[in-house]
């Protein structure tokens, strides 16, 4: 349960990555809200995903997670660069996820 709870933060913490951005700082009402929204629900689950997962695991996973998922989201709903370097440092990122959850850490 822990793991899931932790995905879903990670998810959650693209939304609001996403949300933010199309609010324009902060000036648009609706973006706003569901940045903040999404920001608290993505903290309390991983807060109740670190009950039982070692603190770099969950840390690292949850970052990852909205690191390479904001960078998805920028290329299919913002139009941003798809450049191979790009896509070899999210490659990278992803292949760090891996191996923190392999570790045999939790």
């Amino acid at each position: 349960m822990a793991w899931f709870r932790l995905l879903l933060a990670g998810l959650l913490e693209v939304v609001w990555a996403f949300s933010m951005k199309r609010s324009e700082g902060f000036t648009l009402p609706v973006p706003t809200v569901v940045t903040f929204a999404a920001m608290i629900a993505s903290f309390a689950l991983l807060a109740a995903a670190m009950r039982s997962l070692p603190l770099g695991t969950s840390y690292t996973v949850w970052t990852g997670i909205g690191a390479v998922g904001a960078f998805a989201a920028g290329i299919f709903f913002l139009g941003e660069s798809v450049a191979p370097m790009r896509v070899l440092a999210a490659a990278l990122i992803v292949a760090g996820i891996v191996l923190m959850k392999v570790s045999g850490e939790a």
